[in-house]
């Protein structure tokens, strides 16, 4: 067995430190070689020292220009960092190496979206929802944005789908619920997902809160 390979053998059971001390040997090994750096980088990130992370992911970058898991890796710092417009850029210069990956389009126009650009991170989303359907996080974001921009004939489909494979999933009923409740006058339906989603999920108090605010308004109208 390889070097490399023994290593991500270790890093898969969980041995970090056995992990980084194969990769560094393997570093040593073949100094110019990005792999070892990014594996090393991908292994300090997963401990949350994002500190000791950079300069690995820093220093792949410098070997591989084309290194899009080493771009990705960095965004994904900058990112829990809070460095929103940092990160997007990371995650464009990623997917423009070729990492043709729905976590890259979906960190892409989630960095974009909490930079404030939500317009822009639409199609990044969407790409995302495109690649991995059967992702309720990625799919519930991007109908997130299509309502929020105001867009609910085609966010609506999007929560629909969610709820068609996860029946169960309670801040998707919510957030239907909440699309009937401002687009439509179909009350009726807005109640049903808002009780699902506190039904399912009763620390949900945004459903409570609201279906009790819509029955307060149908009873006022009576």
């Amino acid at each position: 067995m390889s070097i490399h390979n023994e290593a991500i053998k270790e890093m898969q059971a969980g041995n970090y430190e056995k992990a980084i001390e194969l990769f560094t040997k393997a570093v040593e090994e073949n100094p110019e070689e990005a792999t070892g750096y990014i594996n090393i980088g991908n292994i300090f990130a997963s401990l949350g020292d994002a500190e000791q992370a950079e300069p690995f992911f820093q220093k792949a970058l410098t070997l591989d220009e084309n290194a899009g898991t080493a771009f990705y890796g960095l965004a994904n710092l900058y990112y829990n960092q809070e460095r929103f417009e940092e990160a997007a850029k990371l995650y464009e210069k990623a997917v423009q190496t070729g990492l043709e990956s729905a976590d890259a389009y979906f960190m892409l126009g989630k960095s974009l979206e909490q930079g404030g650009s939500d317009r822009l991170a639409l199609p990044y989303l969407q790409r995302a929802a495109e690649l991995n359907p059967e992702d309720a996080e990625i799919g519930l974001s991007y109908g997130i944005l299509l309502a929020k921009l105001e867009l609910f004939k085609e966010a609506k489909p999007v929560f629909e789908s969610i709820l068609a494979s996860v029946p169960d999933h309670a801040d998707t009923h919510y957030n239907l619920g909440v699309l009937y409740a401002v687009s439509t006058e179909d009350k009726a339906s807005a109640l049903s997902h808002l009780e699902k989603a506190f039904t399912i999920e009763p620390e949900h108090t945004q459903a409570r809160y609201l279906f009790d605010m819509i029955q307060l308004g149908e009873q006022s109208e009576k």
